[in-house]
């Protein structure tokens, strides 16, 4: 089961991760309801039914209620961070609705004979992990698609990847641009990850950091002093030591490594600011590696940059097409 969650989830991913006002009386029937709109794209219309239908299928409902408890609607809190991932969903079927309509005004949908044989395929691929019929409609059921909501989200998803390709048009790395890269990331590229035992002493301003400094220049030790003054409830017990940290790391702050790995062993910074505070970072020590060769990384650096350029792309373009829209938005129908 949570297998077949994981391959609706991954089709789901094919979405872009690019007003109501009546008679109340209409409006509060169930029919009614669902028909109100949350968001028009141009002509075309987005209903609270949609966004419902989206809620489930995208696992929304089933990670608040995991989290809050099936009676999540009774906690503000619950209820803050459904509204959340509401008008992150809507902004994302926005995109979505746009993009599509932009596919055909640029003649980039494939035939319906096309589609369909694609559509097709990619279905049947998904549907033969499943040995019986029964339990292929159990995991659709339970992940609120029916077989015609599925293969719509895959004749979309084939219609998308179209729009990207047409986007990404043109866009390439030189060996040139790579081997720039490489020059300027080489700490990226060694045989294995460069790693360093640091300890740091956290301080809230500059001058505090500064009379730290004057103490451990004057002679003090630095585990000491960490375990007196440093704001790091969870290292100053260790004398403000964080252990072995690899380059790169992305669970600690760019500025803070970057500080670091520029010490040599037993060498204490100057103070270092960054988004927690003013640090004094000491090396306890440092493990470097060799370089890769260029050769070695030019290929994995030029898929890294052409990514980076088709995402940067992909987002001016998105943006350009949302000015030129006309896109309403009414979150109060959500």
């Amino acid at each position: 089961m949570k297998n077949a969650k994981k391959i609706i989830s991954a089709l789901m991913l094919g979405m872009f991760v690019f007003s109501a006002v009546g008679c109340d009386m209409i409006e509060k029937t169930p029919e009614g309801i669902a028909k109100q709109v949350v968001a028009k794209v141009n002509d075309e219309k987005i209903t609270k039914g949609d966004m419902d239908k989206l809620l489930k299928q995208s696992g929304v409902i089933a990670s608040i209620e995991q989290q809050y408890g099936t009676n999540y609607s009774s906690n503000e809190e619950a209820m803050s961070a459904l509204q959340q991932q509401k008008e992150q969903l809507l902004d994302q079927k926005v995109t979505e609705v746009l993009v599509l309509q932009k596919a055909k005004e640029l003649k980039l949908v494939p035939s319906d004979s096309e589609l369909d044989k694609q559509v097709t395929t990619q279905y049947n691929a998904t549907k033969k992990n499943y040995k019986t019929e029964s339990a292929w409609n159990t995991v659709l059921k339970n992940a609120g698609f029916t077989v015609a909501d599925l293969k719509q989200q895959i004749r979309n998803g084939i219609i998308e990847q179209k729009v990207l390709n047409y986007i990404y048009k043109g866009i390439s790395i030189t060996d040139a641009q790579a081997q720039a890269y490489y020059e300027k990331n080489k700490s990226q590229y060694t045989e294995q990850p460069n790693t360093i035992n640091v300890s740091h002493i956290l301080l809230k301003t500059e001058d505090d950091a500064k009379k730290v400094e004057a103490r451990l220049k004057n002679g003090e030790d630095f585990a000491k002093v960490a375990k007196e003054v440093s704001t790091d409830d969870g290292s100053k017990v260790k004398g403000g030591n964080l252990g072995n940290i690899q380059q790169g790391d992305t669970n600690y702050d760019p500025t803070f490594l970057a500080a670091a790995f520029k010490l040599s062993d037993g060498q204490v910074s100057d103070p270092v600011h960054t988004q927690f505070g003013w640090h004094v970072i000491k090396c306890i020590k440092k493990t470097t590696y060799p370089v890769k060769a260029f050769d070695k990384v030019k290929a994995e650096i030029k898929s890294t940059l052409l990514k980076q350029k088709q995402q940067t792309k992909q987002q001016d373009t998105i943006n350009k097409w949302k000015k030129a829209a006309s896109i309403t938005k009414y979150e109060k129908n959500l």
